[in-house]
């Protein structure tokens, strides 16, 4: 196990989700002023990274479903915003399963080399079972999609680092492959980041097993706690380090009542049809574990408009109100907040202008008053 360090005196990150996909980040008929195509996220990942992001997420959508009508692929879309930014570091998200990790690694290995170091996965184990079988391949239960999804990292880590790559598994096999050129490595980053979602055992233990960051779904500062402290049970046990990354919608306003009121119409406009077919699709993602722990679970109707989640971190409210939360969630061990917005291009900024110098201030009184400070597994 590594020494311990302050990993609570690094400032908390913050990502966004590409809107690559349409429909924008809530299943709603309020207006949203965001784009799906290319030259809304070319200036919206600019923007970004201008106002204190240090990733982007695009979002993994293969067909039409629950409101999202069209969509964009994400690696080859992340490269895209990879290749319009400096200092953006660009998330893929992927599917094990439709993908095969050797192809996916010199995929992103070429990526991270033209973007000089900033290539990242998200390795989503599934929860639209038509996106498998439409394009015939097969459905697999619960665990086993996860138990899938953890030889898909090790076969990633293994092609990146190694230069004569051997594996021996149930779902992939490599026999003396090298790829070159390799991902570009750097301090602290033997290879692009590997992050992960889920909310079930079987996902809470493959992340203290393989992966650099877990995702959780939005979650109230109680939730987050009891999620990471099993991650982190885990990894101790594999003598290594997760970080935590919490997805959240965010509505900033001068008042906390204009803010409530955005958040009032977006449930009252809801595309009630699809907020009620995405809800009867993903329950089976938690009803087939054994123990019933699985994403959106405990998920009412309101919460389901925001397809994270999002809204139940409680990012709603004036700029002061939400960097309190945010730095409250640090204090919990979260070490990035993946937001999302209504109205991208004006909330980024406004985010960067008013939201973000408030969290600074917090984090370094905090950080003095040694409220941050915790040891690394």
């Amino acid at each position: 196990m590594s020494d311990a360090v302050e990993t609570g005196r690094e400032p908390v990150k913050f990502a966004y989700w590409v809107p690559n996909v349409s429909g924008g980040l809530v299943v709603s008929r309020i207006e949203q002023r965001t784009d799906w195509g290319y030259e809304y996220n070319r200036k919206l990942a600019v923007l970004a990274e201008n106002n204190g992001f240090d990733y982007a997420l695009s979002q993994v959508r293969y067909i039409a479903s629950y409101g999202a009508a069209y969509q964009h692929e994400s690696t080859g879309f992340s490269l895209a915003l990879l290749l319009a930014t400096q200092r953006l570091k660009v998330i893929a998200a992927i599917h094990p399963g439709l993908w095969h990790p050797g192809v996916l690694a010199k995929f992103i290995a070429t990526a991270d080399q033209l973007s000089g170091g900033r290539a990242a996965v998200n390795v989503v184990s599934g929860w639209f079972k038509d996106e498998f079988t439409k394009l015939g391949e097969p459905w697999l239960e619960h665990d086993e999609r996860y138990r899938r999804s953890e030889e898909f990292i090790r076969v990633l880590r293994e092609i990146w680092t190694s230069d004569h790559a051997e594996f021996n598994g149930d779902f992939y096999r490599l026999h003396n492959f090298d790829l070159r050129p390799k991902p570009i490595e750097g301090p602290g980053r033997p290879h692009p980041e590997i992050f992960q979602g889920g909310n079930s055992t079987s996902a809470r233990a493959m992340a203290g097993r393989v992966s650099d960051w877990y995702f959780s779904n939005g979650k109230d500062l109680d939730g987050v706690s009891e999620q990471i402290a099993d991650v982190n049970a885990e990894a101790a046990r594999h003598r290594r380090r997760v970080r935590f990354g919490l997805n959240a919608f965010l509505i900033a306003r001068d008042t906390d009542a204009e803010a409530r009121e955005v958040l009032r119409e977006i449930i009252a406009k809801a595309d009630r049809d699809a907020v009620e077919g995405f809800g009867a699709a993903v329950r089976q993602a938690g009803q087939s574990t054994a123990d019933k722990k699985g994403m959106w679970q405990d998920s009412e109707f309101d919460d389901l408009v925001q397809y994270n989640d999002g809204f139940r971190t409680g990012l709603i409210g004036t700029p002061e109100r939400i960097a309190e939360r945010i730095v409250a969630y640090k204090k919990r061990g979260v070490d990035l907040l993946l937001l999302g917005f209504l109205h991208y291009l004006e909330e980024v900024e406004y985010f960067g202008h008013r939201v973000l110098p408030l969290v600074r201030e917090l984090e370094a009184d905090a950080a003095d008053r040694g409220e941050l400070v915790r040891e690394a597994a």
